[in-house]
Formats: C-alpha cells, sequence, structure tokens
C-alpha cells in the first residue's frame, strides 16, 4: 500500500489540513494518509509535549467526522516514542512495523526549504521521499533543484495541491483574542 504520512503538531487540525489529506487521497494517488500527531517538533519550542494527547484525541474526532477510518487513520506512534521526536526515527518505526507498505513523507514547500536542518534529512530523501505541498512565498520549483542538485536520487514530488492560506498559528492567535474560528476548524 502506497501510504502518505502527513505528521505534524495539528495544533488545531483546520481546513487547511483537511484540504491537503483530500487531496492526497482524491488526486495524489495515495492508498492511505496517516496523520501522525507529533508531540513536540525538536526545531520548535512553540509548543508542549504535554498537548500530544489531547491533540490527538481531537484529531480522531475529527478525521472520524470528516473521512470515517477508510482512509485516512490518525496514528499514535510518536505518542509511545521517546524524545526528541525525528521524522526518519517515525518512518523507519512505521517501515519496521509495517513491511510491506511504501512511506512517502508530507510537507508544505516551507519544510522542504528547511530540510537540511533535519536529521538525516539526506535519507528521507532517498529511502522514504517526499510529497511538497505549495506554501505561500516558498518556490517550490527552485528548492527542488536546489536539493536535487545535492543528490539526484532524491524523491522529491511537487503537489499540485490548493494553496492553503491559513495556519494554526493563525487560528491560536484567533483564540486569544477571543474572535470565532469555528468555521477554519476541521
Amino acid at each position: 500500500m502506497n501510504i502518505a504520512v502527513y505528521s505534524g503538531s495539528f495544533n488545531p487540525l483546520h481546513i487547511g489540513h483537511l484540504a491537503i489529506m483530500k487531496h492526497l487521497i482524491e488526486k495524489a494517488g495515495f492508498d492511505m494518509v496517516y496523520l501522525i500527531v507529533s508531540p513536540k517538533n525538536p526545531l520548535k519550542d512553540s509548543i508542549s509535549s504535554d498537548s500530544a494527547a489531547d491533540r490527538y484525541n481531537a484529531a480522531v474526532e475529527a478525521v472520524n467526522r470528516h473521512f470515517g477510518t477508510s482512509v485516512v487513520k490518525v496514528d499514535d506512534i510518536e505518542l509511545t516514542m521517546p524524545e526528541p521526536h525525528y521524522t526518519i526515527r517515525t518512518l523507519n518505526a512505521l517501515l519496521e512495523r509495517e513491511p510491506g507498505n511504501e512511506f512517502t513523507l508530507v510537507i508544505g514547500a516551507d519544510n522542504l526549504a528547511c530540510i537540511r536542518k533535519w536529521k538525516e534529512y539526506q535519507r528521507i530523501l532517498t529511502d522514504f521521499g517526499v510529497a511538497v505541498f505549495p506554501r505561500e512565498g516558498h518556490d517550490l520549483k527552485s528548492i527542488r533543484e536546489g536539493l536535487m542538485s545535492e543528490n539526484s536520487n532524491y524523491e522529491i514530488r511537487l503537489l499540485d495541491a490548493p494553496l492553503v492560506t491559513i495556519s494554526s498559528t493563525e487560528i491560536r492567535e484567533a483564540i486569544q483574542h477571543g474572535k470565532d474560528i469555528s468555521q477554519y476548524l476541521m
């Protein structure tokens, strides 16, 4: 099975995440999406791993409302892994757990632009590959070209997905200011 691994803090899940998941299933040709709620991103200090179980439970409820359990699975694999939560460790654990499946990491153009900061990014790009959705302010083609000039064996697939202009950070800030953001939540 060809599985898209869509990982993040998802604090909170919003309609942009929903659009990406729908695109992965309906247009990008993946058999399934594993939504991996990451307790803590090692490159960001903005979120506490203490909220991971709550974010996981919220993700399960949201995904069940929109997809049931057929094509998107909220996976708790990182909730049981020790910190730091490096993506390569998660991908290796998925492959060990399900050796018959093929896993591709789904990231935004902003993450592709800084992927050289990631632990063992070269292995991510050669052994698993990435499917990249556009993000405002990032030239996907030139970012890809720069990486491919480093190693032509990298698997970097650019998705012709809709541009997501809302972010979880903006939603959290709106909530702090007492704004109604219910139309943006998944």
